[in-house]
């Protein structure tokens, strides 16, 4: 049974309930003076630690735009707004796939808006978040391996490049990290990265992880891509390009955990996309 922790006294809570508890953070559904519901997300000592601490200036600087509400911070403990309970996942199954990119497109579209105040200065640069991949395309080409990962990481650098519309981004966006609340559907769960708003449409294309026949269907790629183009304002082509970098990059960090079914369900998907991008 895992013990409740000693919350800080002036977070004033009166009640807590364990209803996760995930390599990196144990979350906690809390009871706040008032009645209210809130969470407190109490990150683990993980090699990713910062990508969450990252996560937490973004939440600060959108202030509930897009995002769920940072309402306090202790170290590495979090009193976060409650987003409610149902995942866009819910949506895809009862109301279909279309309804549910479109959430995911309005979300983002909120998540990108500009700031009324400077963006935070501790975001991570997208070229340093692609380091994983750079570094597995440059091994590849050394053992004179033409891999999907060398041609990942060239496209990477031809995005980072002629990046457009610079702006943070929640770095992490996908059905599970988007809940209806009473604000209306909010993304949790944000890494803080700064970089070009096709990144954040990326990881959409290679879910939900247990839907391997959406996420390699080439119609669903297709008409995936035309939806979030209309919304985001980027030629579907350069989504499809993100999507498959962004894709290689996750089978590079699957890669690097010795987890070989898990990258290779990333390089399928991949292939997938590629394989679409290549009719457009």
């Amino acid at each position: 049974m895992t013990t409740r922790p000693d919350f800080p006294p002036h977070w004033k809570i009166i009640g807590a309930r364990l209803i996760a508890d995930t390599f990196s953070s144990r979350v906690w559904k809390v009871a706040l003076e008032d009645g209210s519901p809130a969470v407190v997300k109490d990150l683990k000592p993980f090699d990713d630690v910062e990508d969450e601490l990252r996560g937490a200036h973004l939440l600060a600087w959108r202030d509930g735009h897009g995002l769920v509400r940072l309402l306090a911070q202790d170290g590495n403990r979090m009193l976060l707004e409650f987003a409610g309970e149902r995942h866009l996942t819910q949506v895809l199954e009862t109301e279909g796939d279309a309804a549910a990119t479109e959430i995911a497109a309005e979300v983002m579209q909120r998540l990108h808006a500009p700031g009324e105040n400077p963006a935070p200065s501790g975001l991570q640069p997208l070229s340093e978040r692609y380091e994983a991949l750079f570094a597995k395309a440059d091994q590849d080409r050394a053992a004179d391996i033409a891999s999907s990962y060398v041609q990942a990481a060239a496209l990477a650098q031809q995005l980072l490049d002629d990046a457009r519309g610079i702006c943070p981004l929640h770095g992490d966006i996908h059905h599970e990290n988007i809940l209806e609340s009473p604000r209306g559907w909010l993304a949790i769960d944000a890494k803080g990265v700064l970089g070009d708003p096709g990144f954040d449409a990326a990881n959409l294309f290679y879910n939900p992880l247990e839907r391997d026949d959406l996420c390699m269907d080439a119609e669903r790629i297709a008409r995936m891509a035309a939806q979030l183009s209309r919304s985001m304002g980027q030629d579907p082509r350069r989504l499809l390009d993100h999507a498959f970098a962004y894709g290689c990059l996750s089978a590079t960090w699957h890669h690097g955990d010795g987890n070989v079914a898990d990258e290779g369900r990333e390089l399928a998907v991949a292939a997938a996309v590629c394989a679409v991008r290549s009719g457009f």
